[in-house]
């Protein structure tokens, strides 16, 4: 089978609740052993998206099509839903052990006790949990319940996993072990997934593709990477970390590179543009460097400014800067106490013309 065959395929998806529209999609593929995630703010469209591509929301119109077939008949959809598994962030298990729970879409498919002896305790290692094999679901933390949804899921060996914020509910520590041990068995067995989440880290770290979503429209889709760093507008820029965003006018364009006047100030930035074009530039918070001392050099923009705010963030610490025009740091607090910074001091702030992000202003 060609990896790039389509799964799950959507044509003109529109979703009405109560008469008002929150969903236009005109097109989506989902494609065999592909692992998508859907982000986008509370309200945007994204759990409407899987659930509607889940078969568990009619559309108001368009078609959806599994492996070419369209899903426009009680048959057919029955049909697909025996092969799909779903989590949620509310793991939904069953009053019993955690070996019946994982066994349980397996005896409802009719398998033998041979075949659950054989795939239970394959799925039930790969998540950690054989150890829980005879404990009561009532007695397991919020991470062993996760653990023991997203094994009953995948033992069934679904064509297509979806997965709507299913760690939302989970501290840190372990959101972060599950997320892990999640993107292993998802590589191990080439599920197809589809999840849908907000948080940054496990977009990056499960998915291969990326989809957009605000307003029920699908904004921008592609690589991790490529919509991290080349985000098509201010919305998905401020959506994905770029959280210093100025608003700059072209002085100079040549060759790529561009120097914009923002507050009065010069920014050297890589990009296109025309001179006196007027331009939103975004910058990451991680790409801001803040030193005593300044660090000037041909490939640095520096300017002299002051902290005017520090925020914890668990490791980090996140810096408000004013330069004249604001700028957001975040900084490790080993570096922040080394260089004996404190709010109110007089800083010098950096970042690479390539950090910059230019897009063009909206007016």
């Amino acid at each position: 089978m060609n990896v790039s065959e389509a799964v799950l395929t959507a044509e003109n998806l529109k979703v009405e609740l109560g008469g008002t529209p929150v969903l236009q999609v005109p097109s989506f593929r989902l494609n065999d052993k592909e692992v998508v995630t859907v982000v986008g703010p509370n309200g945007s469209g994204k759990t409407t998206l899987l659930l509607t591509l889940a078969c568990l929301l009619r559309p108001f119109s368009g078609g959806i099509s599994y492996r070419g077939e369209l899903l426009d008949s009680r048959d057919a959809v029955f049909r697909f839903r025996r092969k799909i598994s779903m989590v949620f962030q509310d793991p939904l298990l069953f009053d019993t052990t955690v070996y019946n729970n994982v066994a349980a879409g397996l005896r409802i498919r009719g398998l033998s006790k041979n075949e659950l002896k054989e795939r239970v305790p394959k799925y039930l290692k790969m998540f950690g949990i054989e150890h829980l094999a005879k404990r009561s679901a009532r007695k397991l933390s919020g991470g062993e319940s996760q653990r023991t949804s997203l094994a009953r899921a995948l033992v069934i060996e679904p064509e297509i996993l979806f997965l709507d914020e299913p760690f939302s509910a989970l501290d840190p520590p372990t959101r972060h072990a599950l997320i892990h041990d999640l993107a292993r068995v998802l590589q191990e067995t080439g599920t197809t997934t589809l999840m849908v989440t907000h948080v940054e880290f496990e977009a990056m770290k499960l998915s291969g593709r990326i989809v957009v979503m605000n307003g029920g429209s699908i904004i921008q889709t592609g690589s991790p990477s490529a919509v991290m760093d080349n985000p098509v507008d201010v919305f998905v820029a401020k959506l994905v970390g770029m959280e210093a965003v100025l608003n700059g006018k072209v002085l100079e364009s040549s060759n790529g590179s561009l120097v914009i006047s923002i507050y009065g100030k010069q920014v050297c930035a890589l990009g296109q543009g025309k001179p006196e074009e007027e331009v939103n530039c975004c910058i990451r918070p991680e790409n801001i460097s803040v030193d005593t001392r300044n660090v000037s050099g041909e490939d640095r923009n520096v300017f002299a400014g002051r902290i005017t705010h520090v925020y914890s963030m668990g490791p980090f610490l996140k810096l408000n800067l004013d330069c004249g025009f604001p700028l957001i740091s975040l900084v490790t607090r080993d570096a922040f106490a080394k260089l004996g910074l404190a709010e109110k001091m007089d800083i010098y702030a950096s970042f690479r013309p390539a950090s910059v992000h230019v897009l063009k202003r909206n007016i």
